[in-house]
């Protein structure tokens, strides 16, 4: 069965174990905030320790772990409209809502969908290509006028 939820951190201490990977101070503190935030740039990561940790680690820390977590299949990257780099803590197959005024990702839940693009795309026929999986990001707007406001 395939994992369709967050890693806690047990579970993260397992994972990099897995990938022989250590489980220093710093991705614990990256980890704790992935899960706070679960959908977050660098600056936000940073920000989040900066407030709720007493792990010190800078912004170019904070990136390579984040890069070395994606690196390791652990997390997962997402672009953003405004080209902004994000970091998903689940890196599983799933569907994303992507606010395009207040620039934020929200997993959503639709397993019939991605089966129904798969089983579409399953059969067709890529030269040189064979299907992975599908990545669906469905691009939305707030239906009430009031932004949300976004640490950074």
């Amino acid at each position: 069965m395939k994992k369709t939820s967050m890693p806690d951190l047990e579970e993260f201490k397992a994972m990099l174990r897995s990938k022989d990977l250590k489980a220093t101070p710093q991705r614990l503190a990256v980890h704790e905030a992935m899960m706070a935030l679960v959908h977050a740039s660098a600056e936000q990561v940073t920000g989040y320790l900066r407030v709720n940790s007493k792990t010190e680690i800078t912004l170019t820390s904070v990136y390579n772990v984040l890069n070395q977590m994606t690196e390791a299949g652990i997390y997962a990257k997402r672009t953003s409209q405004d080209n902004r780099m994000y970091f998903d803590i689940n890196s599983f197959n799933h569907v994303h809502l992507y606010d395009a005024v207040n620039h934020v990702f929200m997993d959503f839940d639709d397993r019939g969908l991605l089966e129904l693009v798969a089983k579409a795309m399953g059969g067709r026929k890529m030269k040189g290509y064979t299907m992975d999986h599908a990545d669906i990001q469905v691009i939305c707007r707030p239906t009430r006028k009031k932004k949300r406001s976004i640490p950074v």
